[in-house]
């Protein structure tokens, strides 16, 4: 299975656009802080990546407040068929609680 969900904060975004075949789609940053245990220690995580969102879902976080926090699920996938930079796709996300 390759489902990714976490809270992060949207601090860059592109303007809403098409691919050739019609399809909108909307690219950002997310940024991502929080602590996590591991091996029974407290452990600072944070980091960034690029996400995409296509389809209707880009209509809405096209007009998502920028620097708003958010609980994003999504996927994982290629960049493109020859990159090894990985692209999270956005598929639903609401306001984090």
């Amino acid at each position: 299975m390759n489902q990714l969900q976490f809270v992060a904060q949207i601090c860059e975004r592109d303007v809403l656009r098409y691919t050739p075949a019609g399809v909108p789609i909307v690219t950002a940053t997310l940024l991502h802080s929080s602590q996590q245990m591991e091996a029974g220690l407290a452990r600072l995580v944070e980091f960034e990546i690029t996400a995409l969102a296509a389809g209707e879902i880009s209509g809405r976080f096209s007009q998502a407040e920028l620097g708003a926090v958010h609980q994003f699920t999504g996927f994982l996938a290629k960049k493109n068929r020859s990159s090894k930079s990985l692209v999270f796709h956005i598929i639903d996300f609401c306001a984090a609680a």
